[in-house]
């Protein structure tokens, strides 16, 4: 029994600070896309409320603040409906 624990914890090629390979690719592309979602929202306002003639939208800071608000909660509401027809329209192998 004792052979088997070692085999097991001798294969070092396959893992990464003790955890599967595959792992690291995951957090990585995970914190790739906060960080990409996250900067673009903090940048969505500073966009809006720029002069059109710097590149920018002329928005006033309310609407763009409204605006922003909107987006927010649309990116996190869009997820409940989404869900549902996930879990009950699609199903789950379909789903994923």
């Amino acid at each position: 029994m004792s052979s088997v624990a070692g085999s097991v914890g001798s294969n070092t090629r396959s893992e990464f600070f003790g955890h599967p390979r595959g792992l690291s690719t995951l957090f990585f592309t995970e914190m790739w896309e906060r960080f990409s979602y996250y900067g673009m929202r903090a940048l969505l306002v500073l966009f809006m409320v720029d002069q059109i003639e710097d590149g920018g939208l002329g928005f006033t800071d309310q609407t763009a603040t409204a605006i922003y608000g909107l987006y927010t909660a649309a990116v996190y509401l869009i997820a409940l409906p989404g869900g549902w027809v996930a879990d009950r329209l699609m199903g789950a192998q379909r789903a994923v």
